[in-house]
């Protein structure tokens, strides 16, 4: 357990207001204190930091990213005890991370962020969280976008009588042994949790919308011969984190360069497809039919294997309706069932964007389903002194998100540094500025394969066919343009009463 300090809030008033302790709020507060910026509180809802790798504890949750890239340059990990970490693991090592940097005396747990408005006559916010009421000279919201699970539109799903619920709120006492269960969705978490659940029930029904590419993980247990190394040399340490982020980095030869460089990629998942699954029908019904790339592409070695097993039954047909006992679909096959797992994904925008009002009481979270826009994914025209980790254009499709988030947390301070050296206490991205980088995105995803691949759903795409805000480009592009805080993208000012005196 977290290292609690409630008194991380000892007033109402603070400069700095950081919304999430996942992630990107421990990289954020660690760089806020690196730079000399202590006065901010993270308002954390939990009980404890760790964002997505505390709230999902499914069986085999882990990390789709090997372990070397999906942590911080600043602090690197030579013990992880596999290639891709799990979910105790990772959820450890954010806690020593936020200890280790001192953000542990910055978060405010059990503190949820109820509603924020500008207030333009004082340049601030007005916060209204669930220990009361706070100002906060400049808001940043760190808050993931898989925090809120999504539930389908299934007619009766709520009259289903036995044990019904999302991946995301797994139930510690779920005991599986000798039920029937549906899985709904086929995603990224159910591809975990699926091959855990299939040797214990007596039958599972996975309902399978669109098949996913899977490609090779490889993952393996680290040797204590290899963590030592990685301990004294840290050179070697380094080696292999961009050994690993140049493989990741190549899914960009698809996503954005050429769609021709997806057949080493399509060819990899089909090799593992034939490989697995020996059934020439359950191959047909795996196979995907769009291009990799269109949606997540997902590493795994054990979910083809689990859905060749005798207690399991792939399901293409759509569901029509839920019973109190079984899941009907559209062929009229009734699949009676004691438990349904959801893995539907998760509800983007999050909830946290509808609690926050810019300056024409507009919320963030209906700018954002009007149009994803921002600038650099870290600022938003119309909301003045608010700063965003992975925001619109923010996040890649081909790279961890945590070199994203630390390339954001870079830009952010530094403006916020900058802006304590001059004095300011209002800061917005130019209306100008923000199109011209919203339309500059928007070319450059016109023959992405986000767009083209023939998905028909996606987090990639919006319902009309638009980049629903991948950074269409190479993330080392992406850190290069963060590098520094660029003002003259911005209106800043004015300086505040005490600064103006003091020149």
């Amino acid at each position: 357990m977290t290292d609690r300090r409630p008194e991380a809030i000892d007033g109402p008033d603070h400069q700095i207001v950081v919304v999430g302790a996942g992630f990107a709020g421990i990289a954020l507060g660690a760089s806020l204190r690196k730079a000399g910026l202590q006065d901010f509180v993270i308002l954390e809802r939990a009980e404890e930091l760790g964002g997505t790798w505390r709230d999902n504890v499914y069986p085999g949750c882990a990390c789709d990213v090997p372990s070397h890239l999906y942590s911080y340059s600043f602090a690197p990990n030579p013990d992880w005890s596999r290639t891709y970490g799990t979910q105790p693991e990772i959820l450890e090592y954010l806690q020593t991370v936020a200890d280790r940097h001192g953000v542990l005396d910055h978060i405010g747990y059990d503190t949820e962020l109820l509603r924020a408005d500008w207030d333009d006559t004082g340049s601030l916010w007005r916060l209204t969280t669930s220990r009361g009421p706070m100002t906060a000279r400049f808001l940043i919201t760190c808050a993931g976008v898989y925090g809120e699970a999504r539930y389908p539109a299934i007619p009766g799903r709520e009259r289903f009588a036995g044990k019904a619920f999302h991946s995301l709120h797994w139930p510690t006492d779920f005991d599986p042994s000798g039920q029937r269960v549906a899985v709904i969705g086929t995603g990224a978490s159910a591809v975990q949790f699926i091959p855990e659940l299939q040797p214990h029930v007596e039958h599972l029904v996975v309902f399978q919308r669109s098949a996913p590419w899977i490609v090779p993980r490889m993952d393996r247990t680290t040797s204590a011969v290899e963590r030592s190394l990685l301990r004294r040399v840290p050179a070697l340490r380094r080696l292999l984190r961009t050994v690993y982020y140049l493989a990741i980095e190549s899914f960009g030869l698809v996503g954005f360069v050429d769609a021709r460089f997806r057949y080493p990629f399509e060819l990899l998942g089909r090799f593992q497809l034939r490989r697995q699954v020996r059934d020439r029908t359950l191959r047909r019904m795996l196979t995907p039919d769009y291009v990799i790339g269109c949606k997540r592409a997902i590493f795994s070695d054990n979910y083809l294997p689990a859905l060749t097993r005798d207690n399991v039954d792939v399901v293409t047909a759509g569901i029509a309706e839920i019973t109190d006992s079984s899941v009907i679909t559209r062929d009229g096959h009734e699949h009676p069932v004691d438990a349904i797992v959801y893995g539907t994904g998760f509800q983007v925008p999050p909830a946290v964007y509808e609690r926050i009002h810019g300056l024409d009481g507009r919320t963030y979270a209906d700018d954002y389903r009007e149009c994803p826009r921002s600038y650099l994914g870290a600022a938003t025209a119309g909301y003045p002194n608010f700063f965003t980790t992975l925001g619109a254009f923010g996040a890649v499709g081909n790279q961890s998100a945590i070199y994203m988030i630390e390339a954001q947390c870079r830009y952010i301070v530094d403006a916020l540094g900058q802006l304590r050296d001059r004095g300011v206490v209002r800061v917005e991205v130019r209306a100008g500025a923000q199109d011209e980088f919203v339309d500059e995105m928007n070319r450059r995803s016109e023959h992405t394969v986000w767009l083209t691949g023939g998905c028909d759903t996606s987090y990639y795409h919006t319902a009309d066919g638009r980049n629903a805000g991948l950074y269409p480009g190479w993330s080392f592009e992406y850190a290069r343009r963060t590098e520094h805080f660029d003002a003259a993208a911005f209106d800043v000012g004015p300086r505040s009463p005490m600064a103006e005196r003091a020149s």
